[in-house]
């Protein structure tokens, strides 16, 4: 299924990096850890990083009722992206020096979602997005926590994915000059050794589904 394309959704520059399926911009999202929000509050941008969930085409972002940009989110326009950086592009001369990187970059109104089951649907998203495992093991929300916390719903039905991958885009003259090393510095995210709380028992058992994400 093709993106959305429209004035905001529609790249002006480097359009060869552009993605064009809802599976491209699916797999940037679901890939994701942190998600950056940006909406207008007091007259001002703001930009704030977050978790978040995807459930088929609508992300879902959450936080404390209190919380002063929520209480202006609803109805509101927002965009919220989401990058992955996959390497520094060293060329042989400045100008072309650059990243690879994977993005996403959504359009939409920000809707507080307010039916129960849809609002218990969006948490668990959210929960499970960053901390696979950890809805069925942690201890549910309970009245207090629940009432205390806000979900926003933002659709992708306008959107963008841009990719840059392969090694730098030297001019030939620097090519065929030499003496200057270019390529790709490959970047990684990985989880470490997972510490436990000083509160647990020293022989505690960490859960599979936590060391299950341990790379290597």
């Amino acid at each position: 299924m093709s993106l959305s394309r429209t004035r905001r959704s529609t790249l002006t520059r480097l359009r060869e990096r552009a993605r064009t399926d809802s599976a491209d911009l699916h797999a940037v999202l679901d890939a994701g850890l942190v998600c950056h929000l940006g909406l207008v509050r007091d007259g001002a941008p703001v930009v704030l990083p977050t978790a978040y969930g995807r459930i088929g085409d609508t992300v879902y972002v959450h936080g404390s009722t209190g919380a002063g940009y929520l209480r202006v989110a609803d109805g509101a326009p927002v965009c919220l992206t989401v990058t992955h950086l996959d390497g520094i592009v060293y060329a042989r001369s400045l100008f072309h020096h650059s990243m690879n990187y994977r993005s996403a970059v959504v359009h939409g109104t920000a809707r507080a979602v307010s039916e129960p089951e849809e609002w218990l649907d969006a948490l668990r998203a959210i929960v499970e997005h960053l901390s696979p495992g950890s809805w069925e093991h942690a201890r549910q929300p309970n009245p207090r926590e629940l009432a205390a916390t806000a979900v926003f719903a933002i659709g992708l039905d306008e959107a963008s994915v841009k990719v840059r991958t392969g090694p730098p885009g030297d001019d030939d003259g620097d090519i065929e000059a030499g003496g200057r090393w270019a390529g790709v510095l490959p970047v990684h995210t990985v989880f470490g050794v997972p510490e436990s709380s000083r509160t647990l028992p020293p022989d505690a058992p960490i859960p599979e589904h936590i060391t299950d994400r341990r790379v290597g």
